[in-house]
């Protein structure tokens, strides 16, 4: 199964038209104003997906089987609250005493699944639209549970733990309340590379290689907290990593709306891009207290010089760390420039990198992960965007068998705290 930029920016595109249409259904239904959040297509291991099912919170889903133009299962997921309040504004003409209760019953149950389906139908009708073709839908099914296993866990497409999965995944929220939900596609393989065929405008990448580069990818992740650990004394381990296929002016979007503090990188070789290290000022304050715990006085935000050089420091060896385990595995040179550092609110601290990317492409893959703190506030979020025509030639030299033996070589010196 090979893809490509163009066959990967068409299914974002049916994704966002899908999306689109359900939560206008969902509001003409509810009477409730809605809007689409972040679409994206993850790429995902099966222990990713049910980790996202795994959060402690009660779930409602309508699963619906789909043959023709796609294959595979469309299922669309409510927290068990949101489902309630969207009963019961269908329902409203009842007592609404009546919503407490704990379990769903015949009444609510056949209300949320005719939600659930029309959203689902909403889904696919974009989708065909896009596609140009027929889409047949199953009879809905109605699902509970606080874990992945009954809303996919008898579906022979849907990853299993180690395997790397295409998904489509959309979030709608309704505006001025706490209702919301997410959809995911859990397309057959066959399906699936057959779209990805007829899609194609270039030779395209092999499946195979896209996982081989996520590998890569986790494990420059695993480096970059081990460096953290070394040179901050707080322990730190990776705790999500996801590839994602989304359109550049989507990334501000998933940007916390927040003072940020972080560390920029352009790398050049094969491949080039950008590299964004991003932390909430909490998080800064802690590695620069870590670092230089006699922080210069008479700055307020405590990013004065000598903060702001700990924070380059440490992403410049991070990102040396990421970017030289990819080196050494595609057996080429990358090299990245003078850390550049960023401290804004939210879109803004990566508004400048999507507009240079923006001036070649319109997608990207983003290597969105977080480096996660042991007992203490230390959250990086590691934004690695790649040139996609530069990534394309990459991973079709990729030796995919080296990845697991060819290890990170990055070398750096303790920082001494005085």
């Amino acid at each position: 199964m090979k893809l490509d930029v163009n066959a990967l920016g068409t299914f974002y595109r049916m994704a966002r038209e899908g999306a689109g249409l359900a939560a206008g259904r969902l509001t003409r239904m509810t009477g409730v104003e809605t809007q689409v959040g972040v679409t994206k297509l993850n790429f995902m291991r099966g222990t990713e997906i049910r980790r996202d099912f795994e959060d402690g919170t009660e779930k409602v889903g309508i699963r619906v089987e789909l043959t023709g133009g796609i294959e595979g299962h469309s299922v669309v997921v409510f927290d068990r609250k949101s489902a309630l309040r969207i009963v019961e504004t269908l329902l409203s003409e009842s007592d609404t005493d009546e919503f407490d209760v704990e379990e769903f019953d015949e009444m609510n149950r056949s209300a949320a699944t005719e939600v659930g389906n029309i959203m689902n139908n909403g889904f696919v009708d974009g989708w065909a639209d896009v596609l140009e073709t027929v889409i047949d839908v199953s009879t809905p099914e109605f699902i509970e549970g606080t874990s992945g296993e009954p809303f996919f866990g008898d579906i022979d497409e849907a990853p299993d733990g180690g395997d790397l999965a295409l998904l489509f995944h959309s979030h709608i929220g309704a505006v001025g309340t706490e209702i919301g939900f997410s959809h995911y596609l859990f397309p057959k393989r066959e399906s699936m590379a057959q779209l990805l065929e007829h899609l194609r405008t270039s030779d395209g990448i092999e499946y195979d290689k896209l996982d081989g580069f996520d590998r890569m990818a986790e494990q420059g992740a695993e480096e970059v907290a081990k460096t953290a650990t070394t040179l901050t004394g707080i322990e730190t381990s990776v705790e999500i990593r996801r590839l994602n296929f989304v359109s550049l002016e989507a990334i501000p979007e998933e940007v916390a709306n927040e003072k940020l503090v972080g560390v920029a990188f352009e790398f050049d070789g094969t491949p080039s891009g950008y590299l964004l290290f991003l932390f909430d000022e909490e998080s800064a304050h802690e590695i620069v207290d870590a670092m230089v715990p006699m922080n210069a006085p008479g700055d307020e935000d405590g990013f004065g010089e000598m903060g702001t050089s700990a924070i380059k420091e440490l992403g410049n060896i991070m990102a040396s760390g990421f970017l030289d385990g990819w080196a050494n595995v595609l057996d080429t040179t990358i090299d990245h420039s003078t850390p550049e550092f960023i401290h804004d609110i939210g879109a803004a601290a990566v508004d400048p990198v999507i507009i240079q990317l923006g001036e070649n492409q319109d997608f990207a893959f983003v290597f969105d992960t977080v480096v996660v703190a042991d007992g203490r506030e230390f959250d990086c979020e590691i934004y690695a965007i790649p040139d996609e025509s530069d990534l394309e030639r990459a991973l079709n030299d990729l030796d995919v068998d080296r990845i697991d033996e060819t290890p990170t070589t990055a070398e750096f010196q303790e920082v001494e705290n005085t």
